[in-house]
């Protein structure tokens, strides 16, 4: 806000004098605009470096399967408290009922793992000045676009990539339509950061996302009938249900309308991890330590 306060003492300094303006003040004047409004937001880059999880039909705990994710980000300071972010967040999702200790989802034996790609716009609310204080937690909340793309590995260990197939019937006659691979989720979450310096910032951040989708895993509601699946071949079958591979499973396929995942609840991945922030501060910024460069005298 010094930076408004500053041009409007110089356009009222400019609009009550009566006599000829010189160049050299025109100049300085334009200079000084300029100054401002490039000041307004201060500029901040980021990398983050972390890991990505997802909670869904394939898994039965936090923090399960964690996979690395990286990214990198640049944010505008718009006031001492509130930032606007937008990052791009790359990372992997995976689950497997393998690794349960419910034996009825062990004996489903499905599985899978995603790349994850994300673009993120969101306001982040810092509790404190960081003019003033050297930390400060946060919260943030926002809107993103992200794609993934579920695939496994057949019994033969080769990757075979799960929405063609149609595992539940997706897209086939009676079915419901395919999932989009590329969809909008609602980022939010919280951290604490802290500053190293008047350049340098480092955060700790948990960050979810709520999707609108329940096929991150590419599992959902109830199995297809077999017959119908075949029409897809025999790899579309193998895959849907994968119980005859374990010690212990049903070698038949159940049957049409049997629940296969649970599709009250939408799945949701999130990111945890490191922030390391590079400050650009604008003149006008104060805090221990700091000084204001204050308003240009032109008159």
């Amino acid at each position: 806000m010094d930076q408004f306060r500053c041009l409007w003492k110089i356009g009222l300094k400019f609009a009550f004098n009566r006599q000829t303006i010189p160049m050299r003040k025109i100049i300085i004047l334009l200079c000084a605009v300029f100054v401002s409004l490039t000041s307004m937001a201060q500029l901040q880059v980021g990398l983050f470096g972390g890991i990505s999880n997802y909670q869904g039909d394939l898994t039965d705990k936090l923090y399960k399967n964690s996979k690395a994710a990286f990214g990198v980000n640049v944010s505008y300071q718009l006031t001492n408290r509130i930032n606007l972010r937008a990052g791009i967040t790359l990372g992997k999702l995976a689950g497997a009922d393998s690794l349960t200790k419910q034996e009825d989802l062990r004996l489903r034996n499905l599985s899978f793992q995603s790349r994850i790609s994300e673009f993120s716009v969101v306001g982040e609310f810092n509790s404190f000045d960081m003019t003033m204080k050297r930390w400060s937690p946060y919260v943030f909340v926002g809107l993103s676009i992200y794609h993934f793309d579920p695939y496994t590995y057949d019994r033969t260990g080769v990757k075979v990539y799960l929405r063609p197939l149609g595992t539940e019937g997706q897209g086939l006659p009676g079915y419901e339509k395919q999932y989009a691979r590329t969809q909008l989720a609602l980022p939010f979450g919280g951290g604490i950061k802290y500053q190293i310096s008047d350049k340098i910032r480092i955060g700790l951040e948990i960050g979810l996302r709520k999707t609108f989708t329940d096929y991150l895993d590419d599992v959902s509601g109830t199995y297809a009938d077999l017959n119908d699946l075949l029409v897809r071949g025999p790899l579309t079958v193998d895959l849907s249900y994968r119980g005859d591979e374990v010690v212990g499973g049903n070698p038949l396929y159940p049957a049409k309308g049997e629940i296969r995942g649970g599709s009250k609840y939408k799945d949701y991945y999130y990111f945890s991890g490191l922030h390391l922030t590079f400050v650009f501060p604008d003149g006008s910024m104060k805090g221990p330590g700091r000084k204001g460069y204050g308003c240009p005298t032109v008159f």
